[in-house]
This record gives structure tokens, sequence and C-alpha cells, in this order.
């Protein structure tokens, strides 16, 4: 899900600031109710240079509508890269991977019928059904993540989205990325879990996979405008370009010496190549890139029930490892 963009207040920036600045080590003072003097160095003085070296600055934090031109190194201010340098900071390294398991509102073991027939809803060309085992209590895993997502184009974009996945294959789960926040965590699960494994890899791609439906809508209007930009750009280059190669092939035509044909055709060369060039400049110029920062990863655990199937599904028989999960009612194959 996407996470609603909150409106900029200064008073609520300052606090961000010193509450953050202060925990990487800084000296802050609030001077004023927009303003906020800083000393720092190490940690907390890279959001200005590089090197960590000791720095004092004086913050201030105009309202967005007002006039005058922003100072990026001490201004603060919607889409200000102070913003983003500071979040960078605040994000440890490596990533740290949480875990929480939630509380199950029915402990209850469900009816046979009730789990057969989500599963003839969930595969509907299920022909036979059987359980080899019976349901057995177990936990089914989920990955929550939180992305932060620039998009490099004319103009900059970045917005903020929160992804869960369906282990072990990624499956997108948009109920419990929205629900979360009314989750109910359980305190003590009552049995110690074999968490999954970190597959690092696995789940960048299903957290890319997932990402894009995403900002498919952000990106139609922005490419669509890439490509307005792109078009004019080509076309003002092939149309100097095409004059003056139109106007070297004429004198060479019209030329007698042998040796100023040559050196026409060197210089047509020549042209030619700055051509190819200056498109693909542009080109370049053009591109859109989308930059997604991983700032936090949940694993989260939640009551399901295992159990082993033969099942024959278009018209193949099939022994598989399932898991029945009852907050999504659905079945989880391992």
């Amino acid at each position: 899900m996407k996470l609603p963009r909150p409106t900029p207040e200064p008073g609520a920036l300052v606090d961000f600031y010193q509450q953050a600045l202060s925990g990487l080590g800084a000296a802050c003072e609030r001077t004023w109710y927009d303003r906020l003097t800083v000393l720092a160095d190490g940690a907390a003085a890279r959001l200005w240079n590089d090197t960590g070296e000791l720095s004092e600055t004086e913050l201030s934090f105009p309202a967005p509508d007002a006039p005058g031109a922003r100072d990026p190194h001490r201004e603060v201010f919607p889409g200000c890269p102070l913003t983003f340098r500071l979040a960078d900071l605040l994000r440890p390294s490596p990533l740290p991977l949480e875990t929480v398991v939630l509380a199950s509102d029915n402990p209850q073991r469900p009816g046979l019928e009730t789990v057969e027939r989500a599963w003839r809803v969930q595969f509907p060309g299920t022909t036979r059904w059987s359980l080899r085992t019976p349901l057995t209590a177990a936990h089914h895993f989920s990955l929550l993540a939180l992305l932060r997502c620039e998009i490099q184009a004319i103009d900059q974009h970045w917005s903020l989205h929160r992804l869960a996945l369906s282990l072990p294959h990624g499956t997108p789960d948009p109920e419990l990325a929205t629900g979360l926040a009314l989750a109910q965590t359980d305190p003590a699960p009552g049995r110690e879990i074999a968490w999954p494994p970190a597959e690092p890899g696995s789940w960048a791609s299903y957290l890319e996979a997932a990402l894009a439906p995403e900002l498919a809508p952000e990106l139609a209007p922005i490419r669509e405008r890439q490509q307005q930009y792109l078009r004019r750009e080509l076309e003002r280059i092939d149309d100097y370009f095409g004059r003056y190669e139109l106007e070297l092939t004429g004198r060479a035509s019209r030329s007698s010496s042998e040796a100023s044909r040559l050196k026409l055709a060197d210089r047509l060369a020549a042209t030619r190549t700055e051509h190819a060039r200056r498109r693909s400049d542009q080109v370049a110029r053009h591109e859109i890139r989308v930059v997604a920062h991983v700032d936090a990863l949940l694993l989260v655990a939640e009551r399901a029930w295992h159990a082993e199937l033969d099942v024959v599904r278009d018209h193949a028989a099939q022994q598989l490892d399932a898991r029945w999960v009852p907050r999504t009612r659905r079945w989880a194959i391992a």
C-alpha cells in the first residue's frame, strides 16, 4: 500500500530533526519556534559533510507557502535534500530483520468441510481433494517491508510504501499491509518458532514485482511527459543536423576539387557521428530511474494449520505440503 504523504508542518519537522540529530550525538537547541541550532560532529555532521568534521549550523523551517528562494543547506522544506540525507543516516546498516508473532483470534482447529471448500474456491481446477495427514498447529510467515521510493526524472518524485508478501513464494498480501496497525501481537507464543532463513536475493525480486503495480499510476503521467520532452528535443536535433548535412552534401556536389570533396566527406562523417551522439545523450537525459530504499524489514509469524494433501488438479495427481491460514482463509503451498 502507498502510505499517505503527511502535510508539511514546521513544528513537527523541528521536533523530528531535534530528536533525530540528538540521537546521532549532536547538540541541539531550539532558539525559536522555527529555528534549530545544531553543533554536530561524527555521524550527525555527515548531514552536511561526508568527512564528519565539526559543523555548527542554524536550521530554518519556513512555512511551505513562504515566499523567497530556499537554501538547501540551511532550510528544511518539502523535498529538502537534508531530509533525505537524514533518513539515510538514521537507517541502520546492515538493516536488521525484526520478528513478530501475531495473536490468533480463533485458535480452534478448522472443520474439514471449511478448509476443503476454501481450497476448491482458491483452486477451481481441483477434482479430488483429501488429507494425507491431519491438520496440525503450525505458523505461516510473511515479510513486511517499508520502502522509500525515488522517481528520478525531469522532476523528482518520492513516495512511501508498505508491502506485505506471503512466504515462501512472495505472493502480495495487501490485507496484512493495510491492517498492520490494527493487528495484535502475541507476547507469549508458547513454543519456539522455526523462523525461515533470510533470502535477500529472492526477497528483493519479490519486492520489486510487488512494487511495480503500485508505482504504475504515478509513472504513467511522468513517462508521457518525458516522452513529449524527448520527442521535442530529438526533432530539434534532427532538424539542425539534417539541414547541416544537406548543406555539406550540396557543397560536395558543387566542388571541383578532389581535396575539397574529401574534406567535406570527412566533415559529413563527423557530423553524422555527432548527430548520433546527441540523440543518444538526449535519450539518456530523459530516462526515468526508480530507486527504492528499504528502510525496515519485519518477519511476521501467525497461526496456521499444516497438512499434507492428495489432490487431483488440472488432471494431474499431486502430493502437496500446505498450510491453511485462518486470517486470510486461504491455503499457502510450501
